[in-house]
């Protein structure tokens, strides 16, 4: 394997094929994926609802096993987990981050009293 990982980004999802060191640093690996979830923190999370992301991609990573680790599977994983997130706002679950830097509301208006 190559010292680069591969990546996976979407607008709230990076899945990189490598473990983060001491460092802080990304180390390429063949066989761990990484997930950084919501880089610029454009939503609040909760720890039960980042506690469902995170077993989600766990679950998607297990169903993924004995396939390809290569650009296209990553991006199958990250492409479901972002879907997965807009459901979880959609639901009221996730709320937007008000105090974010840009506030560009990247999957739909916010839930107000009004619109429920």
């Amino acid at each position: 394997m190559s010292d680069t990982p591969l990546k996976c980004t979407t607008r709230h999802v990076r899945i990189f094929s490598a473990t983060v060191d001491a460092d802080g640093e990304l180390k390429a690996s063949a066989d761990r994926l990484t997930l950084d979830l919501d880089p610029d923190n454009e939503f609040e999370w909760d720890q039960p609802v980042l506690a469902k992301v995170q077993q989600r991609f766990t679950d998607l990573v297990e169903a993924a096993a004995g396939s390809a680790m290569n650009d296209y599977n990553l991006s199958r994983i990250g492409t479901d987990l972002e879907g997965f997130i807009r459901q979880l706002l959609q639901a009221g679950e996730l709320r937007y981050n008000l105090d974010a830097r840009v506030l560009n509301y990247s999957m739909g208006l916010p839930r107000t009293p009004d619109s429920l």
